[in-house]
């Protein structure tokens, strides 16, 4: 089974961006339009990353000036203390769309955590893991 299409990253983002900014950030908008900001993504527990499409996208659609620079791809295992990525740009776009890009990163390194654990704990076994149609709306094939 192969990922969704960028197609598909682009409108699940734009619906999660409708949902949670809607009409606009309050917060973001009272930091100054010139004030640039560097956000780092940093591990608290011990994972495997998934989401780094839906995380670009997100900033993607808000400001094409905001910049994401990689220290690990999907599928890396992360320890507590990793930096994932750094995020920087207009400190209003990067504000607004933090919470959308972590909810997309957390919730599918989530699941990529746990179906990792799954797989271990099989390890050397003649067990399969499958996966299953019980998943939200629009990224069951994240």
């Amino acid at each position: 089974m192969h990922g969704p299409d960028a197609r598909s990253i682009r409108d699940q983002v734009a619906v999660a961006l409708v949902e949670d900014v809607g009409a606009g950030d309050l917060t973001a908008a009272l930091v100054p339009a010139e004030e640039q900001a560097l956000a780092r993504v940093l591990v608290r527990e011990p994972a495997v990353l998934c989401g780094r499409a839906w995380f670009d996208e997100v900033f993607a659609q808000l400001d094409v000036a905001i910049t994401t620079e990689w220290a690990f791809d999907d599928g890396a295992r992360l320890r507590p203390g990793d930096v994932v990525c750094s995020v920087r740009g207009p400190a209003r776009a990067v504000l607004t769309g933090e919470r959308t890009a972590l909810n997309f990163l957390q919730t599918l390194s989530g699941t990529a955590s746990a179906a990792a654990r799954f797989v271990d704990a099989v390890a050397g076994t003649r067990t399969t893991i499958l996966d299953t149609r019980k998943t939200l709306p629009g990224l069951r094939l994240a």
